[in-house]
């Protein structure tokens, strides 16, 4: 077996829902895995009785390494690692590829498999020419409880005709490190390369702020919140807002929610928005999934609001964009954070009349 087909020492820094399921399959697969995490009972958990993976799969039990976060000493006598991804929030992503770089070696790779916007904080910890971007298309994931990782739906992506991992070089460029990073992902789900990093992490972007805070503040599944006129509506209108300020920024914004971003930002048209209505509305019947900050609002954890919402309030204030809607989803989910609005379906009401519709 020659050097690019070998099995690879791969180090994850944050052994959360992402960090679980990647890392769990890619020590499932042959490859030398060691996760640090800072929850001590996923830590205890995962190093006495393993991690346990269901899917779309064959379930199965993993037995990567494991370590507390002030264990880091312990990596530093190991030898290097080949590829170290960063798997925390996207709020922490400074300091945990920082952390992580130390252990890669001079020849490795840092790969960003968060949401939002993180990539430019990676090039700035570790360089972009030593970070690859990972956008994570339509696949959701689980960790509820301690050890134990889930994957919602009986079919990969892949086997659905969708490619659900996108990597690339932060400068467009191809390489043969997104080629191996793929073939590493493959028995996951199905990937390819991309040269247009920032259009799919835009992309990615608008999927996430236009679904997870809508389903965060409801406290409703994705298919119990379609059923809702004013669920759908308020997805819609951040889906607009979020794909014009893409659109002015200069990304050629790839397709999300099933349709062309085009599509989404056209969608003050009457006939483009009864379009897209009607297609929220047939997913009714599909999973009742709760995303990833609806997530982190049932566990009390502090949301990446400000990095998605908040951060395309940002960028459309820069190119003249006007966000309102975003605007009144982020208030509403930092007064669910400070914990002085309760998660209600009354919260999609309340940013619609925010934001004057």
């Amino acid at each position: 077996m020659n050097k690019r087909n070998s099995k690879k020492r791969i180090i994850f820094i944050g052994a959360g829902a992402v960090g679980s399921y990647i890392g769990g399959w890619l020590s499932h697969t042959g490859h030398d895995v060691t996760l640090v995490d800072m929850w001590a009972k996923n830590v205890d958990t995962i190093r006495t009785h393993g991690l346990n993976v269901a899917g779309p799969h064959d379930a199965f039990v993993a037995h990567p390494s494991i370590w507390h976060l002030h264990e880091n000493e312990i990596i530093a006598r190991q030898s290097p690692f080949d590829i170290g991804f960063v798997a925390v929030k996207a709020y922490d992503t400074y300091w945990a590829a920082k952390f992580i770089d130390k252990f890669v070696a001079s020849g490795g790779y840092i790969v960003s498999s968060q949401n939002t916007w993180t990539d430019p904080a990676i090039a700035e910890a570790v360089g972009s020419d030593r970070a690859v971007g990972l956008v994570m298309s339509s696949i959701s994931v689980a960790l509820w409880n301690p050890g134990k990782v889930e994957r919602p739906g009986e079919t990969r992506r892949r086997d659905l005709g969708h490619t659900v991992f996108r990597a690339g070089n932060h400068d467009g460029s191809d390489s043969r490190r997104l080629h191996e990073l793929i073939q590493i992902l493959d028995p996951v789900d199905g990937g390819k390369i991309t040269t247009n990093l920032w259009g799919e992490r835009w992309a990615k972007l608008a999927q996430n702020a236009m679904g997870n805070p809508v389903s965060a503040a409801s406290g409703l599944g994705m298919a119990d919140l379609n059923k809702h006129h004013r669920g759908r509506e308020l997805q819609i209108r951040l889906a607009q807002e979020v794909s014009s300020v893409g659109y002015a920024l200069g990304y050629e914004i790839e397709d999300f929610g099933g349709r062309p971003a085009q599509d989404w930002a056209n969608s003050s048209r009457e006939d483009t928005y009864e379009m897209l209505d009607g297609e929220l509305s047939e997913k009714v019947n599909g999973s009742n999934w709760r995303p990833s900050m609806a997530q982190d609002v049932v566990k009390r954890r502090h949301t990446e609001i400000d990095q998605m919402n908040g951060f395309v309030c940002e960028q459309g204030a820069k190119v003249g964009i006007p966000t309102p809607v975003n605007e009144a989803m982020t208030k509403v989910i930092k007064n669910i954070d400070a914990n002085l609005t309760d998660v209600k379906f009354a919260n999609v009401e309340k940013v619609l009349e925010l934001a004057g519709y």
